[in-house]
């Protein structure tokens, strides 16, 4: 079989479900933010779990997935979000590699818990570079989501034996404390200000996006002496901007390149895919942390990422998922144990 004949099929999908990678750096001198990958953490441990470049492009599920033929034999990763997975019907575990035969159908349903999942294929989704990436940007006109019936190509995969493999990863879907460092405008805030702004608890509001999302919360809005409006200079991801109502805005990485309102601080970017996987009404607090220690945090995550191949265990698989159990030789409860150890079975 060609590589060109490598391809998975949309037989019905999600909303809002696009084709992301690593995203776009360096353009926004020409008004493009980054975009890519709400949660990059998701992307690079697809990569672990399928041995390969965390440049490669996969699915990402803003909340829902959809129902995925595969046309020859393939591999998947599932990251991210958790969602309610199935190969033709058998049950799929989240933060693993699968094998995925020709022409069996992957069912992927709405996210358990936070926002965003990844379908991963062995050798990644191989659709044309725009821009230098593959991945969609719907706030810059880049692309658009994927739809049903349409297929799409998958890379060659040099590792297409490779067993099936679970990655433990921390939770990023439930909040919890989001680590800032000060930005141009943090002193236009004052202290009592900037104290509140810390001894907050807010929660995700429903309006959001890959742009960015609003936080809620209770009391009187956060302002700067002088009022909320600044003049317009170039913004990134992790901002944080106080809008003209008087709350925090945290900006994603479709967000726009400009801005004129004050940002508080800036998130650091290890923290960053909690914000994205804020499902509505998450709580989301902030610490300020010297640049220093911003610095040193975020080596310690780079230094936990490179580390993180070498937590990969061979997935097993639970004997009430084996649908020709009793066809097995099992004697006083011993089996072989390479049985449990591999794929589930092809129908």
């Amino acid at each position: 079989m060609s590589a060109d004949s490598r391809s998975i099929t949309v037989d019905s999908i999600g909303p809002g479900v696009t084709i992301q990678d690593g995203g776009r750096p360096g353009l926004l001198s020409v008004g493009l933010s980054r975009g890519g990958a709400a949660d990059v953490a998701a992307l690079r441990e697809g990569a672990v779990l399928l041995g390969q470049s965390a440049d490669l492009a996969a699915l990402e599920l803003a909340g829902m997935g959809g129902k995925f033929r595969a046309s020859c034999d393939l591999r998947l990763a599932l990251t991210g979000a958790p969602m309610v997975a199935t190969l033709e019907g058998q049950p799929l575990r989240w933060n693993a590699a699968h094998h995925w035969p020709a022409g069996t159908q992957l069912s992927i349903g709405a996210a358990r818990t936070g926002v965003y999942g990844y379908l991963h294929l062995g050798g990644g989704l191989d659709t044309p570079l725009v821009l230098g990436a593959r991945s969609a940007h719907l706030a810059g006109g880049v692309g658009r989501p994927v739809a049903a019936g349409d297929t799409l190509p998958v890379g060659p995969d040099p590792n297409l034996s490779a067993p099936a493999q679970y990655l433990p990863v921390p939770d990023r879907c439930s909040g919890g404390v989001l680590r800032i460092v000060a930005s141009a405008q943090t002193d236009l805030f004052t202290q009592a200000e900037r104290a509140r702004f810390t001894a907050t608890v807010f929660t995700r509001d429903p309006r959001g996006n890959r742009q960015g999302v609003r936080l809620a919360f209770d009391g009187a809005p956060f302002a700067v002496e002088g009022g909320l409006n600044i003049l317009s200079e170039i913004v990134v991801p992790g901002d944080v901007q106080v809008t003209g109502d008087g709350s925090p805005f945290v900006l994603l990485g479709e967000c726009q390149t400009t801005g004129g309102y004050p940002r508080i601080g800036t998130v650091l970017p290890v923290d960053l895919p909690r914000v994205a996987q804020a499902a509505p009404g998450t709580a989301l607090q902030f610490q300020f942390v010297s640049l220093a220690e911003g610095l040193a945090i975020t080596r310690a995550a780079d230094a936990a990422t490179a580390r993180l191949s070498g937590q990969l265990a061979r997935l097993i698989r639970d004997p009430h998922d084996i649908r020709d159990l009793l066809s097995y030789q099992l004697i006083g409860g011993v089996t072989a144990g390479h049985e449990l150890n591999e794929e589930p079975p092809k129908p």
